[in-house]
């Protein structure tokens, strides 16, 4: 039951890359933005729960809700103000700006919260686990993995079942046309990186009850949404799920064969995937 066990593990921590890869995946399939900043602005919700927590004295997840206007009014400004301004046929303004962010989130936080690691309590949930007969797994991993798939369930529905979801499609599709039927392509951009980190605060939530974390945490996260989103094709939500299965997966299967190649079987698998599906597994137009 080993291997079956090292699976079910794999699976439950590919829930976790998912919720980091979304919001990239998200933007990406949108505005064709790549934030080199998405990991740190993950780390940023981290520690903005973990403020909340320390201050208000409220349970995490009452926390995140707290924490979640204040993300998405971050996202709004963020893209309206500074990286509207850097969209066009060049990519290389938004990767400048966007690593410039990263920088300075990084070291905001280290002035203000030290190079200690830190952890969001979850008290007795911890530890709480559930019997699966042949598995025993945790409950706070069930949580994760099913708020991966309510977030991507959640975001298919905004996508093609509202009037923003529209207008996130015309955009994407083609900004002049959309503009001539009065969409301000500016605004949608807005809506979709303040929605996206709405999707970073839920990431942040559990990033920080399920590992420590510290100012300089967030580029090992960025690689693990990257890698979770290439794989399962860009811009494609429910590919990034699968994506992040699969890198879960391949570090469980890695560490139970040698705790040093945890990270590193990771890796492997996403190399392996792109030389058998150099545009990942369900490309852009399969399934977003």
């Amino acid at each position: 039951m080993i291997g079956l066990d090292t699976l079910v593990q794999g699976v439950l921590l590919g829930g976790l890359y998912a919720l980091f890869a979304a919001g990239l995946s998200l933007v990406f399939g949108i505005m064709r933005l790549v934030n080199l900043a998405h990991g740190d602005l993950i780390v940023f919700g981290a520690y903005l729960i973990l403020v909340v927590v320390s201050v208000l004295g409220v349970n995490p997840f009452l926390a995140a809700l707290v924490a979640a206007p204040v993300m998405f009014a971050l996202g709004w400004l963020l893209q309206k103000v500074v990286l509207n301004r850097t969209l066009g046929d060049d990519i290389l303004p938004p990767l400048l700006v966007t690593f410039g962010l990263s920088v300075v989130i990084q070291n905001a936080l280290l002035e203000s919260f030290s190079a200690d690691s830190q952890r969001i309590s979850m008290g007795a949930l911890e530890t709480a686990s559930v019997d699966l007969g042949p598995v025993t797994v945790g409950v706070l991993p069930l949580i994760t993995f099913a708020s991966a798939v309510l977030v991507i369930v959640g975001l298919n529905q905004l996508f093609y079942r509202t009037a923003i979801g529209r207008a996130f499609r015309a955009t994407s599709d083609d900004q002049v046309t959309a503009s001539l039927m009065g969409i301000r392509p500016d605004r949608v951009f807005a809506t979709a990186t303040a929605v996206a980190m709405l999707v970073v605060t839920i990431a942040a939530l559990y990033l920080g009850t399920r590992a420590n974390f510290d100012p300089s945490a967030g580029p090992a996260r960025l690689i693990y949404a990257f890698e979770a989103v290439i794989i399962g094709g860009l811009g494609s939500l429910w590919g990034t799920l699968a994506g992040g299965i699969i890198i879960g997966v391949a570090q469980t299967v890695g560490a139970a064969i040698n705790p040093e190649w945890q990270i590193l079987a990771g890796h492997i698998a996403f190399l392996l995937v792109l030389l058998v599906k150099p545009r990942g597994l369900f490309p852009q137009g399969g399934g977003r």
